[in-house]
């Protein structure tokens, strides 16, 4: 039995997760996690064929999809062989799948949408006001991001690497420094790792207290969207003082990091964490007392633990569905940081919200114990003009606030030959047509953004 056969195996019965799969010239690469490995299989595919994962893998069809569209790859046996990411005259007549049933009506949402948000087509099939089905329609934030990579330095690519998803800017950034590193055996100082890891949990402490704060606006109650809205207010405002960006955007690249923390940029993240501290566990428990927004997310929009790990769901999405799985544990410096991991089993927006809650007061500690713990010395490690040989690869698997981000880089004469990013959403957009179902149509924006999962990072 090939690797490839076994990979098919193993995943089929449960016995790893899939990371991610893509075609890299001729080969078809496939990367799954067993365990704390994570391995890359290689299909030279003969005449450009390879056996589908997908056809005994749910969770690799959207990404063969794509794989079949964007390369000269052809993944035999997919079950599903309809286009996935690129628009082109088919776009009109894309062919949702059909639902049979007595009244039945559909429902098309989108691309655009109501607020300044990212485009999707979503199509809801229902009878009368319950969701029989949800179709999804994206692509619309394809951008070739992966050939635009090629060709460039890693210095010109870790730029449009920390615009692949705008809100997860740091952890892109990360792991496409990580695997760049990997790839040139390039080690960053270890002021540069903690430093890196510091903007990650900034960027985690924005998006949750963002995100609490949308889900509670959506069940009509605006007030935690404000007040949630203040907190991260102040975080990206002491992310300006101390990085200078309120994103953090472009502060990371292969070798290590642009800017230093000053002792006053330590000071103010040190008056923030006290502030969100005692501020954020008041909204909770006006959250508890909140009878009218119990009765919006408990029970509704509820995902299968089974089916969390099916999919190997990331995040906030897996953990509320009893998937134990943060990839911060096997990398520097949260190997030596002092964390719980919070993992629910009820799998609705309830859950999804607590889990955020419960990182948002992790986040505050790890950023504490960066501070107390931050070593000196250089913030970056120089990276050679031109890799032995002309040619290397390196892989990364980053945990991100939405969950964890996969990058692999193929580096050849010092430049990106292929260079291949997943966003958690791949695997989290799905489980959303599954958790909607039989909720009714009122309650899809709040379970949407108990998701909130990434257009562009998945459209790429």
């Amino acid at each position: 039995m090939s690797g490839w056969e076994e990979a098919e195996r193993t995943l089929a019965a449960g016995e790893a997760s899939l990371v991610s799969l893509w075609a890299d010239g001729p080969r078809a690469r496939l990367a799954l996690l067993s365990g704390p490995e994570l391995r890359i299989l290689d299909h030279e595919a003969p005449g450009g064929h390879f056996p589908s994962i997908g056809r005994l893998h749910p969770p690799a069809l959207r990404l063969e999809r794509a794989l079949a569209e964007s390369s000269a790859l052809v993944p035999d046996g997919l079950p599903d062989t309809r286009p996935w990411l690129l628009h082109g005259a088919e776009a009109l007549s894309y062919p949702f799948l059909p639902a049979k049933g007595e009244h039945l009506h559909q429902i098309p949402v989108g691309p655009v949408h109501a607020g300044i948000i990212e485009p999707g087509h979503f199509r809801f099939t229902c009878a009368g006001e319950t969701i029989v089905r949800l179709e999804e329609r994206l692509g619309y934030v394809h951008r070739g991001v992966e050939a635009l990579m090629e060709g460039k330095t890693p210095e010109e690519a870790a730029k449009i690497a920390a615009r692949i998803s705008g809100d997860s800017t740091v952890a892109y950034a990360i792991a496409f420094a990580r695997a760049v590193e990997s790839a040139l055996g390039v080690v960053p100082p270890s002021r540069a790792l903690w430093l890196a890891s510091l903007m990650a949990e900034l960027e985690r402490l924005a998006n949750h207290l963002g995100d609490v704060g949308a889900i509670c606006n959506d069940a009509a109650f605006a007030l935690m969207l404000s007040h949630c809205g203040i907190l991260r207010e102040r975080v990206l405002r002491a992310s300006f003082f101390c990085f200078g960006h309120r994103l953090m955007m472009d502060r990371i690249l292969p070798g290590g990091v642009t800017t230093d923390l000053s002792a006053d940029g330590i000071a103010h993240l040190r008056a923030l964490v006290a502030e969100i501290g005692q501020k954020f566990p008041r909204l909770l428990s006006l959250y508890d007392r909140t009878a009218s927004l119990q009765d919006r997310t408990v029970g509704t929009g509820i995902l299968r633990p089974d089916l969390a790990r099916l999919w190997a769901a990331g995040g906030f999405v897996g953990r509320a569905s009893g998937r134990d799985f943060d990839a911060r544990r096997f990398y520097t410096p949260y190997d030596s940081l002092t964390f719980a991991i919070t993992v629910r089993s009820e799998g609705d927006v309830d859950a999804r919200l607590r889990i955020r809650a419960a990182e948002i007061t992790e986040s505050l500690g790890l950023i504490t114990q960066i501070l107390d713990r931050l070593p000196a010395g250089p913030l970056r490690s120089a990276l050679p003009a031109e890799l032995p040989g002309g040619s290397g690869e390196g892989f990364a698997l980053i945990e991100g606030f939405r969950g964890d981000i996969f990058l692999h880089v193929r580096l050849e004469g010092g430049r990106i030959a292929r260079c291949h990013a997943r966003d958690p959403s791949w695997f989290q957009w799905p489980l959303l047509e599954t958790a909607i179902a039989g909720n009714i149509v009122a309650d899809f924006p709040i379970c949407n953004k108990s998701f909130n999962c990434s257009y562009a990072g998945h459209d790429l």
